[in-house]
């Protein structure tokens, strides 16, 4: 969605999307769940576990940190990633809030 188009909407609707490309990849998830599991890692540790090179992994990293759901802080030449658990818990509640609007209607199509 272009920055124009994206104006278009509130800023709960593009924050909401904006999550969403969290997970919008098999890569981004199998490393939010490896994050999930160790807590953290460096970008050669999904190198030994995910079937990707380590530039595909460190652009998924990149994308990951930009949305803000994760966060990665320089130990000597490498980079820490985890979880940033406040984004986290910004994502479930949105997620959760907009799953349970979905109210099961007889006359639906």
């Amino acid at each position: 969605m272009g920055i124009t188009k994206s104006e278009l909407f509130k800023k709960r609707q593009n924050r909401i999307a904006n999550l969403a490309k969290a997970f919008d990849h098999p890569a981004r998830v199998a490393i939010l769940e490896y994050l999930l599991s160790n807590n953290t890692c460096i970008c050669n540790d999904l190198v030994d576990e995910l079937p990707l090179s380590q530039s595909t992994i460190t652009q998924h990293l990149k994308e990951l940190k930009r949305i803000g759901i994760i966060k990665g802080e320089v130990e000597g030449p490498k980079v820490n990633y985890c979880i940033d658990e406040q984004v986290w818990e910004e994502a479930k509640d949105v997620f959760l809030n907009l799953f349970t609007k979905f109210v099961k209607k007889n006359d639906c199509c």
